[in-house]
């Protein structure tokens, strides 16, 4: 479809850059802050442009000092500003985890709800574009398992684009994970529809056989299986979480006891991983509508290798299609 006014073809990289235009030109309170995010406009150029537009007080470029990018922009919040931080690649974030979990996830309670931290960090996460240590990490569930952080992350333009918006006007801290390797997938947007709630999955293929529950890169991976599947006549549901916290049990819920039976995939090592607490509480929920284990396939319980091994690591259509035989077997 061609660009109208309010549907444009997006790449997702261009759709949180124009998001992010959006939201600076809604309120000046809004700041972009990180390394080689201004003049350079980000590795990835999410937020190319935007500099040149709205000066070098509103979207910043800071020295290599993660640690220091997350604790201003506490401060910044403290005083009524919206900053939103990029951290280049998922696996610099440590760093700054130390202010992320013990500053920004905490300001919330001990004021008893009267402080609010409204920060958006972006990190670009996950891998399958071939990068070198360090920039292929998938650590959304380390964050996850911290209370007062909001963990959110789009599969596609559309959601990216308001997802970011939301998560701007959120009074609380939201960790925001671009999966880098669907940077350049393009999909429509429409800038003037009303989206849904920010914390709410999606059933993105509807199923009667099995659901495959996904996030952030996996969901198309999922999409992909599905279509591989019903070639075999396997009818899959497709459920993309959008949220990791909080997250959408009861979209979860609603799939499986139409299916009966769930895979969960992510990028991230499966062992203590989001997989684990879905499975844990769907079993909780739907133990007697399930007709076999929840099963989850993501990354191995080891650092992720190096960029000539990781198809060996991710989790790709062969590894998924054979969970949901072992599934469908029972």
């Amino acid at each position: 479809m061609a660009d109208t006014a309010s549907t444009k073809n997006l790449a997702l990289a261009k759709a949180i850059n124009e998001s992010l235009r959006h939201a600076l030109e809604a309120d000046p309170k809004v700041l972009i802050m990180g390394e080689d995010v201004g003049k350079l406009g980000g590795v990835f150029r999410v937020t190319d442009g935007l500099q040149k537009d709205f000066g070098e007080s509103r979207v910043i470029d800071t020295p290599l000092a993660e640690s220091g990018i997350v604790g201003t922009a506490i401060g910044l919040a403290l005083r009524g500003y919206r900053p939103v931080v990029e951290i280049q690649f998922d696996g610099f974030v440590f760093p700054a985890y130390d202010q992320i979990v013990t500053q920004l996830a905490k300001m919330h309670a001990r004021s008893l709800g009267k402080v609010k931290l409204p920060v958006v960090v972006r990190i670009p996460y996950g891998g399958g574009i071939g990068a070198v240590e360090h920039h292929s990490e998938s650590p959304e569930a380390l964050f996850a398992h911290v209370s007062g952080l909001k963990i959110v992350s789009p599969s596609n333009a559309s959601d990216a684009y308001w997802m970011m918006q939301q998560a701007i006007q959120s009074d609380d801290p939201v960790i925001f994970f671009e999966p880098k390797r669907r940077y350049w997938d393009k999909a429509e947007v429409n800038t003037e529809a009303i989206p849904g709630p920010l914390h709410k999955a999606k059933v993105v293929r509807e199923g009667t056989d099995l659901t495959l529950v996904a996030y952030g890169p996996m969901v198309k991976l999922c999409q992909e299986v599905a279509a591989a599947a019903a070639e075999e006549g396997k009818n899959l549901e497709v459920v993309d979480l959008r949220s990791v916290s909080p997250l959408d049990f009861d979209s979860i819920q609603a799939s499986v006891e139409k299916t009966r039976r769930l895979v969960v995939v992510h990028e991230a090592p499966v062992f203590f991983g989001s997989g684990a607490e879905i499975a844990a509480r769907i079993t909780e929920r739907c133990f007697y509508h399930l007709e076999a284990p929840v099963l989850r396939v993501g990354g191995y319980h080891a650092p992720y290798p190096p960029a000539r091994l990781e198809e060996e690591y991710l989790p790709g259509l062969d590894r998924v299609l054979d969970a949901v035989d072992r599934a469908l077997a029972y």
